[in-house]
């Protein structure tokens, strides 16, 4: 198990830096394309995760770390994503379509104790990968060409610990470090000059936060139960160096810049990078058969420097509905009978404001998790899939219309390992 372990997070270290991230052209404002923060099986119900405590005991929840409740097998995650993006824009009658896969998560957890429990997880959190050119006649002398590129990936490593209080009550943290470098570029190309006008903001970041969360889950009768949960993530404490760059040049042959010379340059620290975020949920269920939640997240605002210029992010928040069901899971005749299905929506009122148009974002979700072996309540190792169906964005005062499809797909080794034997 320790072998597998430290290669599966030197894969996480190298996919980090070698894998392209699909996004959208949104991700050419701020810190760029924001990706999803939980696992595939979350990611299936809409997104709720706040008051959601698996029945199983092979399931560790990372967005909220006081829902750990049941975990008590070891577990070893490893995830991909595949996104289809298709893009239109009555601006140009653009009409296009983008496709990535990549890694998106790989975590470890276990239990401790039979109260405490922890895990360690990599995500992407955010990337920029676009490349956009412009067209300016307009003046009948010179054509000028606009030239839009970005890329980088901002990684996140995660560490939670959760404690079991009382049988109905518990609390969890988690500590959340993100690094990475960002890169948007904007030059500009006059036809009757040889040389080019550069402006250059790189992002060079190191920093992290913390999350608070707690659930309170009771027990009713007929095995029904009723759980609340609720998380606070702090702002980030950490360092993010703002590099801004006006210079100009020219490229040779080889692609090389050469010439340069800069006009302006500047350096700052910034610490308003990963905003403060709240999320309340509640749900509804029945031990080991269905479960129902729904939950709203409220994400602040934050201001930071792109491109010389200062670039706001708005308040946002997020409302997610979904659960998931198991027709039968003592029916080892059928295996689809024991399969867990699951099922979500979500509408988010983004962060973005373009044209004064926010930029917004809908979904419906769906997805199953698969066990390896015929086994019942206890699911040990399992297969999950997740689809995502879905649109962001608006064609209205010349913003560009997103529609995706995302197909996930995780497996989920679980089994004792960390944990001695006892015998009598």
């Amino acid at each position: 198990m320790k072998k597998v372990f430290v290669l599966s997070f030197a894969c996480a270290g190298f996919f980090s830096n070698a894998q392209s991230l699909g996004n959208s052209p949104y991700a050419a404002f701020g810190i760029g394309d924001v990706k999803y923060d939980n696992t595939v099986d979350i990611t299936s119900m809409g997104g709720i995760s706040t008051a959601y405590i698996s029945d199983f005991s092979n399931s560790f929840n990372f967005k909220n770390p006081a829902a750990n409740t049941n975990l008590q097998l070891s577990s070893l995650k490893i995830e991909a994503t595949n996104e289809n993006n298709y893009y239109k824009s009555n601006f140009g009658n653009v009409n296009t379509s983008k496709h990535a896969t990549y890694l998106s998560n790989i975590s470890i957890a276990f239990p401790i104790s039979k109260n405490v429990k922890f895990g360690l997880g990599y995500q992407p959190y955010s990337s920029k990968l676009y490349s956009v050119i412009v067209t300016d006649d307009t003046n009948g002398e010179d054509t000028n060409f606009y030239s839009y590129i970005g890329k980088g990936t901002l990684s996140t490593v995660q560490t939670a610990v959760s404690y079991q209080i009382s049988s109905d009550f518990a609390l969890g943290l988690r500590t959340n470090f993100y690094f990475g470098n960002l890169y948007d570029i904007n030059e500009v190309i006059t036809t009757k000059s040889e040389l080019i006008n550069g402006y250059e903001t790189r992002f060079r970041i190191k920093t992290f936060n913390f999350t608070l969360g707690t659930t309170y889950q009771k027990k009713l009768e007929r095995d029904r139960k009723l759980t609340l949960g609720a998380t606070y993530s702090f702002g980030n404490t950490g360092e993010m160096r703002n590099f801004y760059t006006n210079s100009t040049y020219f490229y040779t042959a080889e692609g090389i810049k050469a010439n340069v010379s800069t006009i302006d340059y500047q350096e700052s620290r910034d610490k308003q990078l990963i905003p403060m975020e709240f999320s309340f949920g509640a749900g509804y269920g029945s031990d080991l058969r269905w479960f129902a939640g729904a939950q709203i997240d409220y994400k602040k605002g934050e201001n930071i420097q792109v491109l010389g210029q200062p670039f706001e992010y708005q308040n946002s928040y997020k409302i997610s509905g979904g659960g998931w069901f198991i027709p039968n899971r003592n029916n080892f005749r059928n295996y689809f009978s024991r399969v867990t299905y699951r099922y979500g929506a979500y509408y988010e009122k983004g962060n973005l404001n373009i044209n004064n148009t926010d930029v917004n974002k809908f979904a419906v979700t769906a997805g199953m998790t698969l066990p390896f072996s015929n086994v019942g309540a206890s699911r040990l190792s399992s297969m999950d899939i997740g689809l995502e169906f879905g649109k962001r964005g608006t064609l209205k005062n010349d913003l560009v219309n997103q529609t995706f499809f995302n197909v996930r797909i995780g497996i989920n080794f679980a089994d004792r390992w960390f944990q001695k034997a006892l015998y009598d």
